[in-house]
């Protein structure tokens, strides 16, 4: 199947024709007809899926095919997204796909500026894509208004209500009007996702793309079992020895991104460091210098496990393992994506056994482990945790159902009447 087999208007397939798409993936095969009908919809697609180009393709068609509204005009289509770094690609997909149509989108996100998004959002936009904190601000301001806005996406909805945000996105559909299409796209299904969506959505179908917490089967994946002590030399030897030319690199921590990234500099090799500590200024140019080959290797928190949409990007790799097995999918999906083949590469000490066990326990797989790594051996064994004794209080908990007698209270050699053994006070006359 092709894109012209799915009812799109001229102007999209021209904008899609000259990005080099011809063919939809699953998802944007399975979604596009349903949200032109103006079906509300549950999606469950995993990153790398193309889902951004599934719901803008239809939404995009479906504002211009409705009046031209008159100037400024008015917000009737509203994306959520969880962070600043997805904000700015959805909205890009957004401007990328309706550039012949005469449609306006606009991004607004915390980190910058509110005064130069509320003069932006004087002008008039169709299209706003907001992040929930952002939004909730110009809100209180009343600088937005969303009394017409038609359709409702909440995209990454998980890793919003990971961060945090349910409370502000409540907050936000109560602004909005009920008769509206709701959109919500999620790489998993949780127990906190499936009562999200029965309050949200109206008959919704139910769209799912990818199983619930696989990594794409275009991901190659390998553990290297190793030492933490020798993990930098690894890693800058497998960049040097492979020549990679683009690697992402995944840490636990903010400063322990930036300390690899001094690390590997003074190895030679250009990196960035890119967490939440960065101003959104230098978060935009480190990813501008990945994307255009001016950096080799990005070292990233998981702030950008969700938030990279990189072209072809050929190598991830897992410095520290995640501690939600989850994250490990989203961040080994940021390669591999619409049918290109990547390769993930998990550097595992044994303090990290128990979470590759997590990680492996979610796969129902065993990852394939390297077992010449150049170093001294290492086994990935999972200790079991030793039990920890009861305290003093715990043991009296336990025996609080056996009470002891009450032992009477000593006499003092003092005073036969005072069990503390003070002196008896003289009384004297009031």
């Amino acid at each position: 199947m092709t894109f012209d087999h799915l009812d799109l208007a001229p102007p999209l397939l021209k904008a899609l024709n000259e990005q080099g798409y011809d063919k939809p993936t699953p998802v944007q095969e399975q979604a596009i007809p349903l949200i032109l009908q103006g079906r509300d919809m549950l999606a469950g697609a995993q990153t790398g899926t193309g889902k951004t180009a599934g719901f803008a393709l239809p939404l995009l068609q479906r504002l211009h095919e409705q009046p031209r509204p008159n100037k400024p005009h008015p917000i009737r289509a509203l994306i959520l997204i969880p962070t600043r770094e997805l904000a700015m690609q959805v909205y890009e997909s957004f401007r990328t796909y309706g550039r012949h149509l005469l449609l306006f989108s606009e991004v607004v996100f915390g980190g910058v500026s509110i005064n130069n998004q509320i003069t932006r959002l004087t002008l008039g936009a169709d299209i706003l894509v907001a992040t929930p904190g952002r939004l909730l601000d110009l809100l209180y301001q009343k600088k937005v208004d969303l009394s017409q806005v038609q359709f409702l996406v909440l995209d990454e909805a998980d890793r919003m209500l990971d961060m945090g945000f349910i409370r502000d996105i409540q907050k936000i559909i109560k602004t909005l009007p009920k008769q509206r299409q709701n959109l919500l796209f999620s790489a998993t299904y949780s127990k906190e996702i499936r009562i999200l969506a029965a309050e949200l959505l109206n008959d919704p179908v139910e769209v799912a793309i990818a199983r619930k917490n696989v990594a794409a089967d275009t991901v190659s994946q390998r553990v290297y079992p190793i030492k933490r002590e020798n993990k930098r030399e690894l890693i800058s030897w497998l960049i040097g020895d492979g020549n990679w030319q683009q690697v992402l690199i995944f840490v636990r921590t903010k400063h322990g991104a930036d300390r690899l990234s001094r690390q590997l500099i003074k190895d030679g090799i250009r990196c960035a460091a890119l967490h939440g500590n960065k101003s959104q200024g230098a978060r935009t140019r480190a990813l501008e210098d990945f994307k255009q080959g001016k950096v080799t290797a990005l070292i990233a928190t998981d702030i950008a496990a969700r938030g990279l949409d990189i072209d072809q990007l050929p190598h991830v790799v897992n410095y520290d393992l995640p501690a939600v097995a989850e994250d490990y999918v989203h961040r080994i999906g940021r390669t591999g994506r619409a049918g290109s083949e990547g390769e993930s590469i998990s550097l595992v000490s044994p303090e990290e056994a128990h979470l590759l066990a997590g990680i492996e326990r979610l796969l129902k797989k065993q990852i394939p482990r390297v077992e010449d790594t150049g170093y001294e051996p290492v086994l990935l064994k999972v200790e079991k945790k030793p039990k920890i004794k009861s305290s003093a209080r715990q043991k009296r908990t336990q025996n609080s159902g056996q009470r002891k007698p009450k032992a009477k209270p000593a006499m003092s050699k003092h005073n036969p009447g005072n069990s503390r053994g003070r002196p008896a006070r003289k009384k004297t006359a009031s």
